[in-house]
């Protein structure tokens, strides 16, 4: 099923900066230049994204920060969070679900993208980060029922965040997607975001992705898509 959905308040939530260029930019880039405000919510600084030792993870931290930035300058989103947990040992423990609960009722998405959290493999040949697994556990917990239920963590109350609702999430990397989001006219916008990400991806990985997204589309008779299992949690 091809999605043509254009939510006005979207939000994503990933483990490390670069996870939504290589995952989902196409969609944030359509949705954006569609008037949705996107903002995205990072669990780690991705401090630990290197095996070179003359680069620290404290010295690494700013660089994949301002690499995130410049990525969603590009595709149009206007708020980030980076949340600071540790990379590479991410856990989908109560306090990551609660501050990921305070972000969703601050920004008040109606939609929230996330990766799948019961993925362990994909093929023969690629491991799930188990960062990203975490990431998306910790999400989908937040959106339900925490997000949605007032005194599951009244702290959030005493700060002045009050409940939300989300109507959808949308699941990337689901083995059993059932929507198509058309992003032939954002490709290039999603593989230049990639590409900010200098520290991680050289230009044979960005052309990779859109590669990647091409075959995507085939499948459904577009020139490039990205899927989703999308679950309509407080529709209408």
């Amino acid at each position: 099923m091809i999605d043509n959905t254009i939510p006005k308040r979207a939000m994503v939530i990933v483990a490390h900066p670069d996870d939504a260029e290589f995952t989902v930019a196409g969609t944030v880039a359509l949705w954006a230049s569609r008037g949705c405000r996107v903002s995205y919510v990072l669990c780690t600084r991705g401090d630990r994204g290197s095996n070179d030792p003359a680069v620290t993870p404290w010295a690494l931290a700013p660089v994949r920060m301002a690499e995130q930035r410049a990525a969603c300058a590009i595709l149009g989103v206007q708020d980030v969070t980076f949340l600071d947990y540790s990379d590479g040992t991410l856990e989908p423990t109560l306090a990551l679900r609660r501050d990921l609960t305070r972000e969703i009722r601050r920004w008040r998405p109606e939609i929230v993208i996330c990766s799948d959290p019961t993925v362990r493999f994909y093929g023969d040949s690629y491991l799930n980060h188990p960062d990203h697994r975490a990431a998306g556990s910790a999400a989908l917990d937040a959106v339900f029922p925490s997000a949605e239920t007032r005194y599951i963590f009244p702290e959030l109350l005493a700060e002045g965040f009050e409940p939300h609702r989300v109507n959808a999430v949308y699941i990337h990397g689901s083995p059993e997607p059932n929507v198509w989001i058309d992003i032939s006219s954002t490709l290039d916008l999603k593989v230049r975001a990639l590409q900010q990400h200098k520290s991680q991806v050289d230009a044979e990985g960005a052309e990779g992705v859109r590669n990647w997204a091409q075959e995507e589309g085939r499948s459904q008779g577009l020139a490039a898509a990205e899927s989703y299992r999308r679950m309509i949690i407080n529709g209408d």
